[in-house]
């Protein structure tokens, strides 16, 4: 059974009376007045210094035989904000989903490691970086391998200890239709940046979707009661564990945000939110599977955590974000990970490596100025990826690195200022 402590229980208690939630469908989002300050009283005196614990940052990158880079190393010389630019098909998305590996996820593009290495390589990668503290940090698939491995400081270790040790999250333009696409879209990138602070989060969830298939199955084998009943139970605890820690999630990074507010919609996300305790929302969960154990059309139709879903308010335009042009849903975007790096480093003291792919796209010279002005007071390192130089004249503290044909042709200059 999945326990809230108190503290977490007073938050849930306390957020109806200021938590945002959708109306008229699940994409229409009413706020209520004083949300945000709210929040901040709840948090008054809890919340630490911003002060950095470690310089987690990339120092030097190297990719070999990764996607079409056969060889390619970056030294970043200590800048926070590395910009590559080259044509389409240089290799650029290539450096950043290199990058995004070594939070020991699959990737900002989930592809299978096969797919990855080198076309006319020896079947295998590896991607080896140097951060400023020193550490040594790679990932590594070598061919006939199911799975790709990892290094610390040239020790074998899972996947998740190197996803403890870099905190990475990313954008890329699969995200520009974000609010507009599919709610499992939206399900799995609001998950993936709620795994950064519950690092079970994601293993919950994989292990809901299991039980959910096990669930099926066991219905159209005609099981008996005490199997279905045995899958209930661990379905109606996995779910209220990943409704929970959603809710907390979105409570917490709207701390952060003002000119935007998160909200988070679900059958369970609702009970919480209301109140609840979790003993009853897993109660009440538990029955509900109970009484739904028929199948329609040969398919187990169900609510729950995987029906979920999230979504973004303006508060300027008093609009949802889905009802906003492209270029306010990308700064809706770049706001909720800049809300997201200040609350990473609020509450683990780490730093945040943020992943820009086509960083510049739908957005004017003021906006772009805005986001990575607010990025630079904060303790992140930005890696972005555009077409041309031009588009990063007005950012500070950067290297330029070129990309073409999956090779690193040179750094033009440092910007300081």
């Amino acid at each position: 059974m999945y326990l809230i402590g108190d503290f977490y229980h007073n938050f849930y208690v306390a957020l109806p009376y200021f938590f945002g939630y959708y109306a008229s469908t699940h994409y229409m989002a009413r706020w209520q007045s004083g949300y945000a300050e709210d929040c901040k009283s709840l948090y008054a005196g809890s919340i630490p210094t911003l002060a950095s614990k470690n310089s987690i940052m990339i120092e030097k990158l190297t990719l070999t035989d990764f996607r079409n880079h056969k060889t390619s190393r970056i030294d970043v010389c200590g800048a926070k904000n590395i910009i590559i630019i080259g044509e389409n098909g240089a290799g650029k998305t290539a450096i950043l989903e290199a990058i995004s590996m070594l939070s020991g996820d699959r990737g900002m593009r989930g592809a299978d490691m096969p797919d990855i290495a080198r076309f006319d390589g020896n079947g295998g990668f590896s991607v080896f970086g140097e951060t400023a503290d020193g550490d040594l940090v790679s990932v590594y698939f070598n061919h006939g391998d199911n799975n790709r491995r990892a290094k610390i400081n040239d020790e074998s270790v899972t996947l998740a200890d190197l996803g403890k040790l870099l905190r990475i999250v990313w954008i890329s333009p699969k995200e520009d239709r974000l609010f507009v696409d599919s709610s499992a879209d939206r399900r799995a990138f609001f998950d993936r940046l709620a795994s950064n602070f519950d690092t079970k989060h994601s293993g919950r969830t994989a292990k809901f979707a299991k039980l959910l298939t096990e669930r099926a199955f066991a219905l159209k084998s005609g099981a008996d009661s005490k199997w279905l009943d045995a899958l209930d139970d661990q379905l109606a605890g996995c779910a209220v564990s990943v409704a929970a820690a959603r809710v907390q999630y979105a409570g917490e990074l709207n701390y952060f945000l003002s000119a935007f507010s998160v909200s988070v919609d679900g059958l369970l996300e609702k009970m919480i939110i209301s109140g609840q305790p979790a003993a009853a929302v897993e109660r009440e969960y538990r029955n509900y599977l109970q009484q739904n154990r028929e199948l329609v059309g040969d398919k187990m139709v169900l609510d729950g955590p995987h029906k979920s879903d999230f979504g973004m308010f303006n508060n300027e335009l008093k609009l949802p974000v889905k009802l906003t042009s492209t270029g306010q849903q990308k700064m809706a975007l770049f706001d909720l990970i800049l809300a997201h790096t200040n609350l990473l480093h609020t509450k683990t003291k780490q730093n945040c490596i943020v992943l820009f792919d086509e960083a510049a796209a739908h957005l004017d010279s003021a906006a772009r100025a805005r986001i990575f002005g607010s990025l630079q007071k904060t303790h992140t390192q930005v890696w972005a990826t555009g077409l041309d130089e031009k588009s990063f004249c007005d950012i500070h503290d950067a290297i330029i690195v070129t990309c073409n044909h999956g090779e690193i042709n040179n750094i033009l200059n440092i910007q300081e200022g």
